[in-house]
């Protein structure tokens, strides 16, 4: 294939990514949905005017530690620790019952895989796929009424940091246990012994970064370097210790997330990811999901998919909460504003396929579940404030 051949394809999938993200947020969706759907109209399915290419694989790769590293900045450790216990018992049952109805469901299909076999890591990985949580919808939403800094608002955004935490944790597990020359005990000792390298070198490295940031503020090199840190702990994750490489960015992302120029990081991120790097994933998902298997066995389990990703966060989360001494209605609210999934949901499927543990046909059940829980969740969310609205001025009155 001609090198000039790849100028082509990704001003093909820049122009129709950006046109059809704005089409999105025109309808009330998340951008990222226009993009994935960018990405099956330009690619084989339809139209076969991108094919997916190894170049193409490789700058999707970037878009994905990109965007783990802007997550890992964009994390609020002193809001994080505030709410630590009740957000951290809801993000855990967030992540478990999910997890499990993903498993089963795959199971009811597919039938029941003895422990250890591949059919029951594969199982395992579509219930992982369920753990993820994306509550960039609910935030808005929430901002438009008026209760993001409500103590409802303030509990699922610091639930959703733990639930993403833990969601990859499990995934490094499960991806773990999956390759062929490892075993329960190496595949532990490597997590720990990962999470304790980035406790020691993180610590390093904030407060090497923190001199420099304060010797050079708001200077271009600060988020170059951020950058390469970034880039040598994915390296460092998948090289050393086989973790994920997105876990590697996520820390690095984690350990900067308190320097005083973490914002200024996050935005020079955010222009290379949004004109660049992320099109390229997100439209890569859509390049990457086959239609032409698309069976309606595979749209039956979508459905399904769908449904028990939905009510498995609304039962855990809620749960979880009511018994957090939460109000039945503040519960539920939690556990629907939990229900939405985006690009983690997405970055945990990519990792899957890359590992064996997922074909791309059922890249159409996640893109599926995006959407419907991305307009559903806002439209719950103001019935449900509507109702707590109504019964106040019931009790007043």
């Amino acid at each position: 294939m001609e090198s000039y051949l790849v100028f082509k394809d990704l001003a093909i999938i820049i122009i129709a990514a950006k046109f059809f993200g704005i089409a999105a947020r025109k309808c009330k969706a998340p951008q990222v949905v226009g993009e994935i759907i960018a990405g099956l109209i330009i690619g084989p399915s339809v139209l076969g005017w991108v094919a997916q290419s190894d170049f193409l694989a490789q700058m999707a790769e970037i878009g994905v530690i990109l965007l783990m590293f802007s997550a890992g900045l964009e994390t609020d450790l002193k809001e994080l620790v505030k709410t630590g216990p009740i957000a951290a018992l809801i993000a855990c049952a967030g992540v478990f019952v999910p997890l499990v109805c993903g498993a089963l469901l795959y199971m009811g299909f597919y039938g029941v895989a003895p422990w250890g076999s591949e059919a029951f890591y594969k199982a395992v990985f579509v219930g992982t796929i369920l753990t993820a949580t994306s509550v960039s919808i609910t935030v808005e939403s929430l901002k438009e009424m008026g209760k993001l800094k409500g103590k409802v608002g303030t509990t699922i955004l610091s639930a959703a940091i733990i639930d993403d935490v833990i969601g990859i944790i499990v995934l490094t597990f499960v991806i773990g246990f999956k390759s062929p020359d490892s075993n329960p005990v190496s595949v532990i000792k490597n997590t720990v012994f990962f999470f304790a390298f980035a406790i020691i070198a993180g610590y390093i490295s904030y407060r090497i970064f923190k001199i420099v940031d304060t010797k050079y503020p708001h200077t271009r090199r600060i988020p170059i370097i951020g950058f390469a840190f970034c880039l040598g702990m994915a390296y460092i994750a998948e090289k050393y210790f086989g973790i994920a490489d997105i876990t590697g960015a996520y820390v690095a992302g984690i350990i900067l997330c308190s320097i005083r120029d973490s914002e200024y990081i996050a935005q020079k991120m955010d222009i290379n990811s949004y004109m660049l790097f992320g099109p390229v994933f997100f439209a890569s998902i859509g390049l990457k999901t086959s239609m032409d298997s698309v069976s309606v066995e595979i749209l039956i389990f979508s459905i399904a998919f769908v449904l028990v990703g939905l009510v498995s966060k609304i039962i855990g989360c809620g749960i979880a909460a009511r018994l957090c001494r939460f109000k039945s209605l503040d519960s539920l609210k939690i556990g629907v504003g939990m229900m939405t999934r985006g690009e983690v949901a997405l970055i945990v499927s990519q990792k899957g396929l890359s590992a064996g543990l997922l074909t791309p046909v059922y890249f159409t059940s996640v893109i599926l579940l995006i959407i419907v829980s991305s307009i559903a969740t806002p439209i719950i969310l103001k019935v449900l404030y509507a109702k707590d609205a109504v019964t106040e001025g019931k009790t007043a009155s």
